[in-house]
């Protein structure tokens, strides 16, 4: 007897745990009871694309080792990436006359030159980053031209990451821009507008994900590490995790900021709280 449309795209209790134990352990995304019909929602695309005959199967197969692959897909699926330039203004500010004053302030002399590394992790279509070299090309480099700075962009995602480094985007992304950045760094062209090379060649996009230790590892040294409303989608332990891979990342003196929603209370006792003007920070001491 064949199933009903509803069943086929409806998942059981079971078949929904069995999914958002793979996602949580795989990812540290948590996906609680009331959010079965979203994640339902989401993978609609993948069952469709695989050729699949209900969500039933979907599970089935992404359990199979064989493949493990699909995990890309699937985490292409499930993540939001809502961003655009300029979007955390207060905390760029703060990070061009605050912070990398002070980090150039306190770097050893005998760095030459000396190098700030920037860390936009679920940097999502890259408008965060790239809106980070912007500023440090506008403002930052004319003060300090003998200062190095290395941005590197990552996410879970690889579909997000493509349109990163393609550098092209629609009006939503660059609607907060303020004007002199837009016509000094963009081709408009058709509705889209084009990140000149000059901008796209400062940041660096790698695969990464933040529950994965082992890729976690890769990234050292850093400076500030921006990480933005990406904690919400964890439950405490692994918000926990997450967060002690981004202090293992930092320097010393290094600052990390998250969404202004977000909090490391009862996550964190590893940082210092810092008050800026018109943001909050947290700093590695």
């Amino acid at each position: 007897m064949e199933q009903s449309i509803e069943a086929k795209y409806t998942l059981t209790d079971e078949g929904f745990k069995e999914l958002r134990d793979i996602i949580y352990k795989t990812s540290g995304i948590y996906y609680s009871e009331s959010k079965k019909y979203l994640l339902e929602s989401r993978i609609l695309k993948r069952i469709q694309s695989l050729k699949l005959n209900s969500l039933y199967d979907y599970v089935n197969f992404i359990k199979n080792p064989a493949n493990k692959g699909e995990l890309k897909n699937l985490f292409d699926a499930i993540t939001i990436n809502e961003t655009y330039f300029f979007r955390a203004e207060q905390q760029f500010d703060a990070l061009e006359k605050i912070i990398i004053p002070e980090l150039i302030r306190n770097k050893s002399p005998q760095m030459n030159p000396v190098v700030i590394r920037i860390w936009s992790a679920a940097c999502s279509t890259g408008e965060e980053p790239y809106t980070i070299a912007m500023i440090i090309t506008e403002k930052v480099k004319p003060i300090y031209p003998n200062v190095q700075f290395q941005i590197l962009g990552s996410d879970i995602s690889s579909q997000v990451l493509e349109v990163a480094q393609s550098g092209i985007y629609k009006e939503y992304s660059v609607r907060n821009m303020p004007e002199v950045y837009l016509k000094k760094y963009f081709v408009s062209k058709d509705g889209l507008y084009y990140l000149k090379d000059e901008i796209k060649k400062l940041v660096r996009f790698s695969n990464i994900n933040l529950f994965d230790a082992s890729q976690m590892k890769l990234v050292s040294n850093c400076d500030v590490i921006f990480c933005a409303n990406v904690l919400i989608y964890f439950d405490i332990p692994a918000k926990q995790k997450v967060v002690s891979y981004l202090f293992d990342a930092l320097n010393p003196g290094g600052y990390l900021f998250i969404g202004y929603s977000e909090s490391l209370h009862g996550i964190s006792k590893a940082f210092k709280l810092v008050h800026l003007p018109k943001a909050i920070a947290y700093k590695k001491e």
